[in-house]
């Protein structure tokens, strides 16, 4: 949960130096982009969860 908390800070205050300075979001802007994040996190997280099980079936 802490590393969950520092990275929000962490995002805050580089949005607000972003906005401060009238640079561009370094995010993606709208949902979709956001939901591509997601998916890849989710892509990750199943390949690490089905690796072990592939590597038993091959054996």
């Amino acid at each position: 949960m802490k590393i969950i908390i520092l990275s929000l800070i962490t995002g805050f205050v580089v949005g607000f130096i972003f906005a401060l300075f009238k640079l561009p979001i370094p995010a993606p802007p709208a949902l979709a982009g956001v939901m591509g994040i997601i998916g890849i996190y989710l892509g990750f997280k199943v390949y690490e969860l089905i690796t072990p099980w592939l590597g038993n079936l091959i054996k």
